[in-house]
């Protein structure tokens, strides 16, 4: 999602910078800085910066450069006598000299502005062209590292996987000791031969069946797979999509740890959260 672009040329007898630069953000925000004279085209301004760049935050700067030609000026007369008056009130309350004010009143804010500058339509939809120039070099900036996050992505997911065929692997050493666990358990504090055997196994398959991690690893390798092949599609906007797939995954591993009852595989699952945390920072900067 982060990126920056530029793009300089003359559109006219005016010569324009515009940089554009992107951060990660849940929405479209943009702070947009640009000449006064621009101020009539700046909803299409904004328009077309939304839809080329689709979300994030996003700064966007447009300078005119200077190129040398003399432009004719107006000067508002009723701004000018309008802070006149205040200001020569309190100079003379604060015994100060009158003879700079004018130089200071021209300095002030719409006392000068350039009479001709504007935008004829053909300028418009040149200007229109750089803007959507530099929103194409900000965007490659996106496409560069959005495989650098491919690549990390596609490795937090292989690792999540590789932990679980560990899990997989000590699933059933893992019953096998609770039910040795739970029978000497038994033996020690009641004795072999004060308890039913057939009821304890009945018990014993009722118990495993219900921390059984079965279903949760067969979920876990779909989400995963998903994800994987989300990353491959050609959608443009994708981050929304593989966060919430990612919160899938996270479901499947809390669900695979509350049932563990074994440290090995508790192991595993730190690992596999771990991993985790890392994809969803990742999928952040994801558009």
């Amino acid at each position: 999602m982060t990126g920056f672009g530029r793009t300089e040329q003359a559109v006219g007898d005016k010569t324009f910078l515009i940089d554009i630069k992107s951060l990660n953000g849940k929405q479209f925000e943009l702070n947009l800085k640009m000449p006064a004279f621009l101020k009539p085209f700046e909803f299409n301004i904004r328009k077309t910066l939304s839809e080329g760049l689709g979300r994030g935050s996003v700064d966007c700067m447009i300078n005119l450069k200077e190129t040398g030609n003399a432009k004719p000026v107006t000067i508002n007369t009723d701004l000018a006598r309008a802070y006149y008056k205040p200001l020569q009130q309190l100079a003379a309350e604060l015994h100060l000299e009158t003879g700079d004010l004018l130089s200071t009143i021209i300095k002030l804010p719409e006392v000068i502005t350039p009479s001709s500058e504007t935008l004829t339509d053909d300028e418009w939809n040149q200007f229109e062209e750089l803007i959507k120039a530099a929103i194409e070099d900000l965007n490659q900036h996106r496409l560069n590292e959005g495989q650098v996050l491919k690549k990390d992505l596609e490795l937090r997911i292989a690792n999540i996987l590789q932990q679980q065929q560990t899990v997989i692997s000590l699933e059933p050493q893992r019953q096998l000791k609770i039910r040795e666990n739970i029978t000497k358990l038994l033996e020690e504090n009641v004795g072999k031969e004060n308890y039913d055997s057939n009821r304890l196994e009945q018990e014993l398959i009722y118990y495993i069946e219900k921390i059984d991690i079965t279903e949760e690893q067969v979920r876990l390798k779909n989400h995963c797979e998903y994800f994987t092949s989300v990353l491959e599609e050609g959608e443009e906007s994708k981050g929304k999509k593989l966060s919430f797939i990612l919160q899938e995954i996270g479901r499947e591993i809390n669900t695979t740890g509350a049932k563990a009852y074994d440290a090995s595989i508790q192991r595993c699952v730190v690992l596999m959260k771990d991993e985790l945390e890392k994809a969803k920072e990742q999928v952040l900067n994801v558009l």
